[in-house]
């Protein structure tokens, strides 16, 4: 028998408890019972997001939200300025391309993140910029953005703000009225730690003016649609919604709630803290040079040179149960992704470590068993986390 881990950077682990809510009997998503669930998770996750904005759930993966997110706010031709520091900013760029605007693009290489003041000066050259893209947490990367100091620059221009927190949402602090954030994109299976299959967005006033004047083709991903039922007694998705995953949403924040937002953030830089160390201390290269800009989500490993990165994440998951992701895009075979995200413990990141030595030892990379264990355990005991975490 071989144990399963799950230490991706999405879909994340899921408790007991939000796994036997998701296995409630089905209810019918008009139903009373069904209502009242849907206005507490909408509520909860404007508590998360820390807006009073409007918020709305939809049925898809972290890529709907992405892709209503472009469709509500501008029309073909209309210029966005798009900042990549990897495979989902590139993202970004390809749904936009796809519904006809005009692509201004701020790239920067693959384990950096975005200089705010490229994006002042993208915007002070052309103010026909009508919206800046960014995300949060870059999760093919485990760079993290200072989209605080991005959204500082875009709300002084007629710009907004567009803002993929789908992998930082739950690991670092996000105050989206606060710092300003136009449109906030969400999912279900990082951080939070419910199943995959719903995107949550937020939508400020600048935003809903842009929509006011948008005819790029959209159905599904509707805004306005999504507006209008949110407004009827009790509220309502326009379409069916993925009526199971959101009652196990609802648990999900609670538990959240209850371990308390300050604690959950502990939680996540300390196990980043002890992942990251415990790489360096077996001999192994971060993608993410700048410790200030690495994120909470996920670490971003270098494969060393003649090691397989497809032979050794399949070792992990096969012959010891741990699933970790490679790399995406043109970091594919360069990289590993070990995440450590959602309702993820201390030992979920020895075992990861514990996997990840003893796979490296036997493709033939040399080092100390154990000191990538030990160094993490020491990280944990120095910053306190067995008696608070």
């Amino acid at each position: 028998m071989v144990k399963k881990y799950i230490m991706t950077p999405g879909p994340t682990p899921i408790s007991e408890e939000v796994l036997m809510e998701h296995a409630r009997p089905l209810m019918h998503h008009r139903s009373p019972e069904f209502s009242k669930i849907f206005i507490e998770v909408t509520e909860k996750l404007k508590k998360l997001f820390k807006t009073t904005n409007d918020l709305f759930i939809l049925t898809s993966s972290g890529t709907g939200g992405m892709e209503a997110g472009v469709t509500n706010f501008f029309s073909r031709g209309e210029k966005v300025l798009v900042v990549s520091v990897g495979n989902f900013g590139e993202r970004f760029k390809k749904i936009s391309s796809r519904f006809g605007l005009e692509v201004i693009s701020l790239d920067y290489e693959w384990g950096d993140a975005a200089n705010p003041e490229d994006v002042k000066k993208a915007l002070d050259n052309d103010p026909d910029i009508k919206g800046v893209m960014v995300q949060f947490s870059e999760t093919s990367t485990g760079a993290i953005n200072d989209i605080k100091a991005i959204a500082d620059i875009v709300k002084n221009t007629p710009a907004i703000l567009i803002a993929d927190v789908i992998s930082g949402l739950g690991a670092s602090d996000l105050r989206a009225d606060e710092w300003g954030l136009d449109v906030v994109i969400g999912g279900s299976q990082k951080g939070l730690s419910a199943p995959t299959g719903i995107a949550f967005i937020s939508v400020s006033e600048k935003a809903w003016k842009l929509n006011e004047k948008s005819d790029t083709p959209r159905f599904y991903f509707d805004l306005a649609a999504a507006k209008n039922y949110s407004q009827k007694t009790p509220p309502q998705t326009p379409w069916t919604p993925g009526i199971s995953i959101i009652v196990a949403m609802n648990k999900a924040l609670d538990m959240v709630f209850e371990e308390g937002l300050e604690n959950v953030f502990k939680r996540h830089r300390v196990l980043a803290l002890a992942t990251q160390k415990a790489i360096e201390k077996i001999g192994l290269q971060l993608l993410v040079k700048d410790e200030a800009k690495r994120g909470f989500s996920v670490t971003s490993i270098i494969v060393p040179e003649g090691i397989d990165a497809k032979a050794l994440t399949k070792i992990m998951r096969v012959k010891y149960g741990v699933t970790i992701a490679g790399g995406q895009g043109k970091l594919t075979g360069k990289i590993i992704r070990i995440g450590h995200l959602g309702y993820v413990g201390i030992f979920d990141v020895i075992v990861a470590i514990s996997a990840l030595e003893i796979t490296l030892l036997e493709l033939g990379y040399k080092l100390e068993i154990g000191s990538g264990v030990s160094e993490a355990e020491r990280i944990f005991v120095e910053n306190n986390y067995l008696n608070n975490g």
